[in-house]
């Protein structure tokens, strides 16, 4: 039984996306091929517009998609020109095989820019499992891509391959485009190369480096991974090594190690032992 309080929430963000596209370049498949969510519809009068929901994980982060599929006829236009309102991402989808239905992009486009402008876009390229009938070189769609400001990507729903990968894309370009990168930058990992280097420099001084068993060009590289993230500092079987010249000081000492001081010991007053006396 759950508590009568407000329900917790199964995603951490909540984003509208739009497929929008000539009809039969295979918009359906797409929603199609994901597994998760649901396929219902949130409103009744939805007749000409499918609807999915699911849900991808992005960098640690729960991300629910609402995904329509705006009918390509010319009859839809006015329901794309009411759904995009409000979305925060649009897919523009065509159909590898189709020469038609790329030439026909230019005219979504347009009808963004007019109705939705400013929204983040992706250009998909669908049914890349029917490349042996490919209309649309790959080249000449990833040049228009980039001519237009927009993410490339082929996909195939039927070997599910960049599906997910592109809407995880549109997600993190939708995010961070509302200053949401900041809430999930704590969670990224470190390259496998930046572990290594942090865990050697972090426990051998800067001058120690070139005794290492290591090439040189290794070598070199931890110099200037120690220098560039500020570990010029390190601690050594407790001591602290440092790098920074003192004021005046000579170069050859400009290495030195810093003990802790302690007071001068006198012996107690009352000690009667002989070798305890000062002469």
């Amino acid at each position: 039984m759950g508590s009568q309080g407000s329900p917790v929430k199964s995603y951490d963000y909540l984003l509208k996306f739009l497929l929008v596209g000539d009809s039969d370049v295979g918009k359906g498949e797409i929603l199609d091929s994901l597994q998760d969510g649901s396929a219902e519809s949130p409103y009744a009068y939805s007749s000409g517009i499918d609807y999915k929901t699911t849900t991808i994980l992005l960098d640690g982060r729960r991300v629910k998609l609402e995904l329509w599929d705006t009918s390509g006829q010319g009859r839809f236009c006015t329901i794309f020109r009411s759904y995009s309102r409000g979305a925060q991402g649009i897919l523009l989808v065509y159909d590898i095989t189709n020469r038609w239905s790329f030439d026909g992009i230019d005219r979504w486009i347009r009808e963004i820019d007019e109705h939705a402008p400013g929204v983040p876009r992706i250009l998909v390229g669908n049914r890349l499992h029917l490349a042996f009938k490919r209309q649309v070189p790959t080249e000449q769609a990833r040049a228009y891509a980039e001519k237009n400001g927009m993410t490339f990507f082929e996909v195939s729903p039927l070997c599910n391959f960049n599906v997910i990968e592109s809407f995880t894309e549109l997600s993190r370009i939708v995010l961070m485009r509302h200053g949401m990168e900041k809430f999930w930058r704590p969670n990224r990992v470190f390259s496998l190369q930046d572990l290594c280097c942090r865990a050697i420099v972090s426990c051998t001084p800067v001058h120690l480096i070139d005794k290492l068993p290591l090439p040189v060009a290794i070598k070199s590289h931890l110099k200037s991974f120690s220098m560039a993230n500020g570990m010029n500092a390190v601690m050594m079987h407790g001591r602290s090594y440092s790098l920074a010249n003192p004021a005046g000081g000579s170069k050859g000492n400009s290495l030195k190690r810093t003990k802790s001081s302690r007071p001068p010991q006198s012996p107690p007053q009352n000690c009667t032992r002989n070798n305890c006396k000062i002469s």
